[in-house]
């Protein structure tokens, strides 16, 4: 199989027909041989031996290119939906950090130090701003790296989130997470004002759905926000579209990029979004709760200085130091200008050891394009999807896939439903081969071949030992 074709074959939305052998250990070892990334090296991974660590001794797991025993191979990762894997160049980011800090001190905010992967604390969340431009889809201005992700939606409501009279509502999809609490906190009821659009049956929300839900509630609806991709089902939403038909009918539009950023193609800027959050610890790799990021579209960026220092005028939001203009942050004359773009919604000072751990997660993306990584996920997923089919052939009934067809629809990551009464035996079978992916109850593992790290032989490794599982 040719890899490019294939590519090309599902970014027009196409199925893509594996040959006969597909279900064969040398046709994945065929695909991989093809793979225009190869990053994974720049991965640490647990081995089975890990994975049964019980204590700190001083070492991290070291794979064996000629495994004397399965405890010296690389377990199979397919989580990095929920916890991305460790880079190495964390490490020596972490390490520069540390010398720094204890080399200079809190000169550290302001100088820059020679032979080191890091800029100084003071540039550092900008820095990484820059280079998550490719990431996004959006001018560097209009990034800021701040906080977590539920911080930054709640900061982000705060200053778009604006009911006024009957236009009061929020579209979203079905699990509210933060929303309902800021619809409280404006005194108004939830069951009124939250505007939440179920799945049918198969856990899907059409994109047809979204846009009548906008049309009919179009004149009482001062916000859409809704996931880039749903958490359980995988589905990816037609964002361009959904954006413009609800900015065309006056609505405020946001998105949760949690499991988008960093997993599929996006483009903020370009489609007019108003503004997005997203975490770092999934697909960026950043680290556990590691700081999170946002972008503003630059028009709700601007400071107008026209009127003098005493009147500058911007988009209100909920302020603080770090969002000043770094020229006179210091000065501390408790007169806000905020900085110009997403900088300004900046709150208080970002974790540089959280930046540092960042900046090394990015190091390995700057190596490729999300134009790349979104090709390579597409096969891998689509390879992935073939062999789960194959199994149903032998075992039907044992599953069903939730995550839509249409390759345009998806991430890399696909849900499969179990049927009742498997998840807990089959999630402990697949970590007792050395495989960890996540579940979700009521039955659901989400197995998701993150194209930074996995590969297509990780993927037929895990539909064998998935088969031998539904077997027992």
């Amino acid at each position: 199989m040719d890899f490019s074709v294939a590519v090309d074959e599902l970014r027009a939305g196409e199925p893509v027909a594996f040959p006969s052998d597909a279900n064969t250990l040398q046709f994945a070892s065929a695909l991989d041989a093809q793979d225009p990334i190869n990053l994974r090296d720049q991965f640490i991974l647990p081995t089975r031996a890990s994975l049964k660590k019980k204590a700190l001794n001083g070492t991290i797991p070291a794979v064996s290119n000629s495994p004397s025993s399965d405890d010296d191979t690389a377990c199979i990762y397919f989580v990095g939906n929920s916890l991305g894997a460790q880079p190495k160049a964390i490490r020596k980011c972490l390490d520069a950090q540390l010398e720094t800090w204890a080399s200079i001190g809190v000169n550290g905010h302001f100088s820059d130090m020679e032979d080191s992967p890091l800029t100084s604390w003071q540039d550092m969340a900008e820095d990484c701003a820059k280079k998550s431009a490719d990431i996004v889809g959006a001018n560097p201005s209009e990034i800021v790296i701040m906080n977590t992700l539920t911080i930054n939606l709640h900061l982000m409501m705060a200053s778009f989130y604006k009911p006024e009279g009957k236009r009061n509502k929020i579209i979203l999809e079905w699990k509210p997470y933060t929303i309902e609490s800021q619809i409280r906190w404006h005194g108004l009821d939830p069951a009124e004002t939250m505007v939440q659009i179920q799945p049918n049956e198969d856990y899907y929300i059409s994109t047809e759905e979204i846009l009548a839900t906008i049309d009919k509630h179009a004149d009482e609806t001062a916000l859409l926000l809704l996931p880039g991709i749903q958490f359980y089902s995988g589905q990816l939403f037609d964002m361009k579209r959904i954006t413009a038909h609800a900015k065309a009918k006056g609505i405020v539009v946001g998105w949760d990029l949690a499991h988008a950023a960093g997993n599929v193609e996006l483009y903020l800027h370009d489609w007019n979004v108003d503004f997005a959050c997203w975490c770092t610890y999934k697909y960026i790799n950043a680290g556990p709760g590691s700081i999170a990021g946002a972008f503003v579209h630059e028009k709700h960026g601007k400071v107008d200085f026209s009127a003098g220092t005493q009147t500058w005028q911007f988009r209100d939001r909920l302020a603080g130091w770090y969002g000043h203009d770094k020229r006179t942050r210091f000065n501390m004359d408790n007169k806000f200008q905020p900085t110009v773009g997403a900088g300004g919604y900046q709150v208080s000072n970002p974790s540089a050891i959280d930046l540092a751990s960042l900046t090394g997660a990015l190091s390995v993306f700057a190596q490729t394009k999300m134009k790349t990584l979104r090709s390579k996920a597409l096969l891998l997923t689509a390879y992935a999807e073939h062999l789960l089919n194959k199994i149903l052939v032998d075992k039907p009934g044992a599953f069903r896939i939730i995550t839509p067809k249409n390759p345009l629809e998806r991430g890399t990551q696909l849900s499969v439903l179990l049927k009742e009464g498997l998840l807990d035996d089959v999630s402990r079978d697949l970590e007792a081969a050395g495989v960890i992916c996540d579940k979700r109850k009521p039955g659901v593992i989400r197995v998701a071949p993150v194209p930074l790290y996995c590969t297509f032989t990780d993927v037929w490794k895990f539909m064998d030992v998935l088969r031998n599982t539904l077997t027992n």
